[in-house]
Formats: structure tokens, C-alpha cells, sequence
């Protein structure tokens, strides 16, 4: 079922059920009533990652509080994305970028890897999960990815599950299209792997290519940017052998 985006969409933390109205935080109460300015009965959507998608009604029990109050459920909760999306730090501000596109583009987990030409770094967790609610909230996703602990290349690799193929972006390749190399791919679990902007060592490309459970290709006859090689190959991931198949 396709989203609705007439209605406002709002991610709320605790559990939606019929029957039990639910508080609005103090950051989602300036959102609603000072910047949005909802009026009581006002209808929205809200979301929380697990119970689906609710039409809700909001209610103003006091001049500082608002309440949401489920009506209906307007879409089931979806079974979460499985590609993993492995990525080293930008700087903030195109990491941000980073992390929104891979939320758009069906990423079900967000894995910061630190290499060894890695330019940027995590400042923060939590700044990185505001990003992913924050794209889910406007473009109509349910499934908020799982965003962990940044990890160095080397263990990664070392404890990774053979069963999920690693695709990674590698200037080297010998052909300009990635697609017969992605089409042969077998594997039904997979995990994209995006390097820095100053592009993988030659001891990490060395690594990454002696793994039998990681695969290499190309993104065409131009540099990229490392932020658009990411959109970029995680569009031809779903459309050879992800979700869009």
C-alpha cells in the first residue's frame, strides 16, 4: 500500500494501539502546535517502526500538552529491508546526505566502517538515527534501519557471515558496467560496501578481493564523488538483485 503524503507523518517512540492515546514530546509538541499549528481534531499519520502505520487525532488536554489518539491503522508494519548498507564517515554535512539517500533507497541497516583514507568520522550516534527518522518520516517509510557502532574494515570482515555477499565499488575494475557482475551474484542476502572519498587502500582492495563472499564492480567511466557512488550503486543493487527485482 502507498503512502499517503496529504497527511503530516510523524515517528512517535512508544507503542500505537486502538484505544490508548498517546504523548507528544516536548520537541514534537513545538513541532505540532508552534510550527505546524494543529488544531484540535486535527488528523496526521504516525509511525514507530513496529505496530504499522496509524491515522491519529490530536487532542489538546491543557495548553501544554497534546495527544495523539489512534483512530485506524492505515498500513501494516512491513517486513524490515535486509540489505545492509557499509559505509565509511563523510563530513557532517554530506553524511548527512549519506545517510538519508540509503533510508530512501531501502537500507535496513546503516554500518559506519572506519578505513584507512577515512576523511570523516561519527560524531554521533544518535545524530545518525535523528537522519534515518527523519527520511522515513518524509518519504513514507515504516522500517527504520538498525544503525550501528562504527567498526574497522579489518574485523568486519572478520566476523562477517559468508551467506551475505558484500558488493563493493572499485575504481580498478576492468569494465565500465557493473551489470553482468551483479546479475551472476546467487546469494538472496547482501550487503553494499562504499569506501572513502580518498577511495580504498591498496592493502583494503587487496583484502576485500582475496574473500570469496565479496564481489567488486564498476560505476562507469567517471569519479565519483563518494556520496553519489553511493546512491548510484545501491540503485543498481535493487534493481539487479535487491527489492525492485
Amino acid at each position: 500500500m502507498r503512502a499517503n503524503f496529504r497527511l503530516q507523518r510523524l515517528f512517535i517512540a512508544g507503542d500505537i494501539a486502538p484505544g490508548a492515546a498517546l504523548a507528544a514530546d516536548d520537541g514534537q509538541f513545538n513541532y505540532l502546535r508552534n510550527v505546524l499549528r494543529l488544531e484540535e481534531g486535527a488528523e496526521l499519520l504516525v509511525f514507530n517502526g513496529r505496530d504499522g502505520e496509524w491515522l491519529v487525532r490530536l487532542r489538546h488536554p491543557s495548553k501544554k500538552k497534546i495527544a495523539l489518539e489512534p483512530v485506524e491503522q492505515t498500513r501494516p508494519q512491513p517486513a524490515p529491508s535486509d540489505l545492509h548498507y557499509l559505509f565509511a564517515p563523510l563530513k557532517v554535512g554530506r553524511l548527512d546526505y549519506l545517510v538519508q539517500k540509503a533510508v530512501e533507497m531501502g537500507a535496513g541497516v546503516l554500518q559506519p566502517v572506519m578505513t584507512q583514507h577515512v576523511q570523516g568520522r561519527i560524531g554521533s550516534i544518535d545524530r545518525l538515527r535523528a537522519n534515518a527518522v527523519e527520511a522515513a518520516e518524509q518519504c513514507g517509510i515504516l522500517a527504520i534501519p538498525e544503525v550501528r557502532e562504527p567498526v574497522r574494515l579489518a574485523s568486519l570482515l572478520e566476523g562477517w557471515d559468508a551467506n551475505r555477499r558484500i558488493v563493493y565499488c572499485d575504481e580498478g575494475a576492468e569494465t565500465n558496467n557493473p551489470m553482468a557482475t551483479l546479475s551472476a551474484v546467487t546469494e538472496r542476502h547482501h550487503a553494499l560496501l562504499i569506501g572513502p572519498e580518498g577511495g580504498f587502500s591498496a592493502g583494503e582492495r587487496a583484502l576485500l578481493r582475496g574473500l570469496p563472499f565479496v564481489t567488486a564492480i564498476p560505476l562507469g567511466p567517471r569519479i565519483l564523488r563518494a556520496d553519489t557512488a553511493a546512491v548510484a550503486a545501491m540503485a543498481l543493487l535493487q534493481a539487479t538483485i535487491g527489492d525492485w527485482e
